[in-house]
């Protein structure tokens, strides 16, 4: 186990790397002055080229690419992650900021994603052939298929604007108004959950009416044991090896589509600040909540990876 763990660390290191240099050099390839965009059209008329060269010189955006990048990494490991060029304000800081917005609906999401998905999928390879096995795959093939970002506009239309029952957009934190919170992220942790929900319903079911074949399964059944002990204490574990590899994309997944959700609703969580510094051309901002994001996409890959000797004792890590 512990080779296992120090060759995916150093494998992730080097995914972190290659992640760094992508959204570094994809940033510059982007067309645009990052330094023309936080300058007003007054200030475009009156400003000289010097003070152009010393804001670019400010934020170091005059030296070769190549050195930039090895002093953004060089500033990282120091805990620096550089300043923002629209905002003045650190990465770090605007990322604590925002982090918690979007787990609050992330995790949310990816719970009741869980809560909803891992039961159908089970009742729907139990009860297989059955009226409510047709409607709940019909259901989950339409979730697939949806676009949230059509969702998340249907949805304000129909209870914001006409049934006025949910606002249309913002946040508020959940230890400033509980009732206030739950109202404004039911539409958006809908939107997220739809997608994994619908997946993981049935990639269970798949899975379940897999192990439900096997030889100890019809064991189990001959020996008189009732339903729920062999679906729970036989069937379930085995069962879940391939739901917990989609859980693991679907919290990703989660976390990407918040870019969309957070902009539809106004939210200012990572997604909304990333779209928003990226067409500010934000370097600094951009790739810090990207490396984040990147470091948060691996552990949960991680664990997904070491759950696996949990559910299957028969696995072993060389």
């Amino acid at each position: 186990m512990t080779a296992y763990i120090v060759r995916r660390f150093i494998l992730a290191v080097f995914v972190l790397i290659l992640v760094t240099l992508i959204v570094f050099f994809a940033m510059r390839i982007l067309p645009g002055d990052p330094i023309y965009m936080i300058l007003t059209s007054g200030e475009m008329s009156n400003v000289t080229e010097a003070q152009i060269q010393a804001i670019r010189h400010e934020f170091g955006l005059d030296k070769p690419i190549m050195v930039q990048y090895i002093d953004w990494m060089a500033g990282i490991f120091r805990g620096d992650f550089g300043i923002s060029i629209v905002q003045r304000r650190s990465p770090l800081a605007m990322v604590a900021s925002a982090v918690p917005i979007t787990l609050n609906l992330s995790l949310l999401a990816f719970i009741i994603s869980l809560v909803v998905g891992i039961p159908a999928g089970v009742i729907c390879a139990i009860r297989r052939g059955t009226w409510i096995d047709t409607v709940v795959t019909i259901v989950a093939n339409m979730g697939i298929t949806i676009p949230i970002f059509w969702l998340g506009t249907m949805l304000i239309y129909l209870f914001s604007l006409q049934f006025h029952w949910l606002p249309v957009q913002g946040y508020t934190s959940p230890f400033t108004d509980l009732v206030k919170n739950i109202r404004q992220i039911i539409m958006p942790v809908f939107c997220l959950a739809i997608f994994p929900i619908s997946s993981i319903t049935r990639q269970t079911r798949s899975s379940m009416l897999e192990v439900l074949r096997q030889d100890y399964i019809r064991t189990a059944w001959s020996k008189g044991l009732k339903e729920r002990l062999v679906v729970t204490r036989h069937a379930l574990k085995n069962g879940l090896i391939p739901v917990v590899t989609l859980s693991g994309m679907g919290l990703s997944m989660i976390l990407g589509g918040s870019v969309l959700i957070e902009t539809v609703f106004n939210i200012q969580g990572v997604g909304q600040t990333l779209v928003n510094a990226v067409f500010a051309h934000d370097y600094p901002v951009v790739q810090g909540f990207i490396f984040f994001v990147a470091i948060a996409v691996l552990f949960v890959n991680f664990a997904v990876d070491i759950s696996y000797g949990w559910l299957d004792p028969r696995i072993r890590y060389g």
